[in-house]
This record gives structure tokens, sequence and C-alpha cells, in this order.
């Protein structure tokens, strides 16, 4: 976890403090377009390449004599995805020009309509291939790999911008261009390290990656085709409420709900170096006699470190979005609220996830999501029409407590985990509360919101103590031993 927080502390605060150069630069009706055509790739990449990545790090971890095999079967399945998505941006263009006399333009804020689907191959080819491999040394425990990688992409994306944004400036399609260069830069450079450094060990020759191994295949598709409804799903509940607020309220209103997941993504960057860390040591560890109280010694830092977290942002979302948010983007700040709440269920929901997956249960978090999705469908429906965008985002964070509370009882029936779940329905509760008084601007807003930071502090206080003491107890029998 250590060289996770640096890697993505690098890589995420540095992209964070780009964000006063989009809202800048961008439009908010600009800004919503790149989000749908980033929210649409979150869908097809793993549907398309049957969580080709995943597999890839689930048996990458189990079998490493075979990973030449692993690798060749992912590489395989991002390279046929991206050709379908070609034929299918190659007959929408088609589509377009036949009946492009229905269209009054066919460009859309400066740009070809289908330099957009030129575009959007490009990024799904390389954002295929960038991700995946990203999932392939996580499960080859190539740390350093794949730390370099996100911070190489992070160095193309702010030099590519600077370029394409202040000195050329190309505007959206140059937003569009530094993500393509990034990904294939990164990318290119995990595989070669890969490569070069040993972990693939059954190469044969340079133009054949690996001897064919259909039993390795049959087993990543079986694995990766089971975890289709949980990703389709975790997606819905993820993205389809940007496509409600576009189709409902426009791209304008849409770009202003993209830039409010910006806050959030400052506590996805602890989540998300938890869950690279954690999708290792759940995948090694859920077999042993002691996993249940390991899992569960776990769960309870995880969930104190993210409500604690929520709380402190809560407090200082106003102050955060001045200095984040430009122009128009800055009436984005109320709707921030909910979908921090959000995050917290998602990261519990992910973490649950692994425990099910490590046991290759993917049907069960496939229901569990699959509800939320539903859940989210028909809250975003009802809740748009009247809320707008704040609409969304309390359909977001119902929709993903739904899906915790059907993760955990799936769970259950593999760990038993020992935690005290009313005391963390109770820190929620004061979440939500905190959250209330502050979007509102109620009389002593930041009095009231400060004592539910307290009470949520005091809550988890023997957490922290337990943290620390163990810690403490490590270091001294290291010095000792």
């Amino acid at each position: 976890m250590a060289i996770f927080t640096i890697g993505n502390f690098v890589s995420k605060i540095l992209v964070m403090l780009l964000v006063p150069l989009y809202t800048s630069v961008l439009s908010t009706g600009e800004y919503g377009v790149a989000d749908g055509l980033q929210t649409t790739l979150l869908l097809l990449v793993p549907l398309l390449t049957l969580n080709a990545g995943e597999a890839a790090l689930r048996f990458a971890i189990e079998h490493r004599a075979r990973r030449g095999s692993i690798l060749r079967v992912m590489l395989k399945y991002v390279f046929v995805a991206s050709f379908i998505v070609f034929l299918l941006c190659t007959f929408a263009c088609l589509l377009i020009r036949a009946v492009n006399i229905v269209f009054v333009s066919t460009e859309l804020y400066g740009i070809s309509v289908y330099l957009y689907f030129v575009l959007f191959f490009f990024m799904f080819l390389t954002n295929s291939f960038f991700e995946s491999m990203i999932l392939f040394c996580q499960g080859c425990e190539k740390v350093k790999t794949m730390i370099s990688g996100s911070v190489i992409s992070t160095a193309v994306i702010i030099a590519s911008n600077i370029i394409f944004l202040l000195v050329i400036k190309t505007g959206l399609w140059g937003y569009l261009m530094s993500q393509i260069l990034a990904f294939f830069t990164a990318g290119l450079f995990m595989l070669v390290m890969c490569l070069k450094d040993g972990i693939v060990t059954d190469l044969s020759r340079a133009a054949d990656l690996c001897p064919a191994d259909p039993d390795m295949e049959r087993q990543m598709v079986d694995y990766g085709s089971s975890m289709l409804l949980y990703s389709t799903s975790s997606w819905v509940n993820n993205a389809i409420d940007r496509y409600f607020v576009l189709a409902m309220c426009g791209a304008a209103v849409n770009g202003l709900y993209a830039v409010a997941y910006k806050i959030p993504a400052m506590l996805t960057v602890f989540q998300r170096i938890f869950a690279q860390a954690w999708q290792i040591s759940a995948n090694k560890t859920y077999g042993d006699e002691d996993s249940a109280e390991f899992f569960s010694s776990i769960y309870k830092g995880y969930q104190c470190v993210m409500c604690v977290g929520c709380a402190f942002l809560i407090m200082f979302v106003k102050p955060i979005a001045r200095l984040l948010f430009a122009k128009d983007f800055y009436q984005a700040w109320p709707l921030v609220m909910p979908l921090l709440i959000s995050v917290i269920f998602g990261a519990l929901t992910g973490f649950l996830g692994s425990i099910c997956l490590a046991f290759k249960d993917g049907k069960s978090m496939g229901k569990a999501t699959g509800i939320g999705a539903l859940v989210n469908i028909m809250l975003n429906t009802l809740l748009i029409a009247r809320w707008e965008a704040m609409g969304a985002a309390i359909a977001t964070a119902v929709s993903y407590f739904t899906m915790y509370m059907f993760a955990y009882s799936a769970v259950m029936g593999h760990v038993k985990l020992k935690v005290n779940r009313a005391r963390d329905f109770i820190a929620v509760e004061f979440l939500v509360l905190q959250s209330i008084v502050m979007m509102y601007e109620a009389p002593h807003c930041y009095i009231m919101g400060s004592l539910c930071l307290l009470a949520v502090l005091a809550i988890y206080a023997g957490e922290f103590t337990g943290i620390i003491r163990k810690r403490f107890q490590k270091d001294r029998s290291e010095i000792q031993e």
C-alpha cells in the first residue's frame, strides 16, 4: 500500500490539479460530451473484452508459470474487442452520412461528428490496452511497473494538455487526444517492462508471445463471462445517471454533474490505493484458516478511514469547489455531498466483491449489483424529472447502499465477518445529517457540520487507537528482532 500510495498520490493529485484548467478552457457542454464518451468506455471495455483484464489478474496470481499464456489471451481479446468497436464506428459514420439530410449540421462544438467516432475508436483501443496491462501487472505483483505506468500516463496527460489546450488551443479535440496518447504510452511501457523483467516465463519467440493454451483461454473466458453481469451492473451504478442527465437535462447540466465527481475523486484516491493492494491480498488469503478474522479487521479499518475522510470533505466542499471549479462550474458544489456518501458504499461493495471473486463467485456479486442497477434506473427516472442533477446524485447514493446490503449478505455466505454494523450505520447517519446541513447552508452550518464531524471521529476513536497500537507493536517487534 505504501508503493500504491506514492504512485496514486502523484497520478491522481496531479490530474486533480488540472481541473481548474479544464473548467476554464472547456465549456460545460464540451465537458459534458467528453464525459459521455468516457462513460461509454467504462461499459464497453469490460463488456467487449469479456473482462479479460480481471481474468488476467485472477489467474496470474495462481499460475505463475503460465503468465505468457495469460498475457496472450488478454491481448487477443483486447484487440478483438477493438476491431468490433472499429466496425461499429465505421457503420455509424456510414449511417450518418447516408441520412445527413436530417441533420442541420454534422458538427458538435466545432468538431465533426465523424471525428468523434474516430477518436472514440482510438480511446477504446488505448484505454482497454492500458487498463488490461494495469490489471495484468497487478496480478503478477509487478507493483513498481504498474505504478510507473500510472505516473507515465499522468505525465503525458499533463504535458499534452498544456500543449493542446494552452499552446495550440484545440479545445475538446485536444483534451481527448491527450488521453489517447497517455493510455498508449503507459500501456506500451508496461508491456515492454513485463517482457524485459522476465515475469512471462513461457515465451516461445518474439513473433508469438507464448504457446497456444486453449485450456487457459477457456478458464479465463469462463471467469470473465461470469463477471459480465457484475461489471455491467457496476457500470450502470457508476454511469447510467450521466446518460439520464444528458438525455433529460442536456450536455451543459451533465458537464456540471461530471465535474461534481472531481471532489469525491479525492476520497476515491484512497479507495483505489486500498483496492489495488486488497485484490492481491484477498486472492491470496481467502482459503486460510484465519481469513475471517483478517477480512473483518481490514473491513473495520477501511470503513473507518472512508467515513472520516468523507466527513472532512463534506466540511470543506465549498472552499475546495471555489479552488477547483471555474466559471459556471462552481454551481455544481451542492451535488458533491450525496456523491461522497455513494463513494463510501461503492468502496465497501468493491471490498466485498473482491472476497466473492476470490471464491470465484461472480454470480452473487452480479445479483447484488444488478439489483442496485435496477434501483438506480428507477430512481433516476423519478428524481431527475423533479430535481435534475441533484436527483441523479441522490439516486446514485441510494443504489450504492442497496448494492452494498446485498453484497454483504453474499459475502456472509463465504466468510462470517465480525463487524459492528449498527455503529457503522450511525456514522453514516451523521454524514447524511452533515450533508443536509452544509448543502442547504443552514444557520450556523459550519458549527453543526463540525459537531457531526466530531461525532464520526468519536465513533471511530477506538478503531483509530487500535490501528496505531498495532502499528506501534509491529514496529517495536521488528526492532527487537
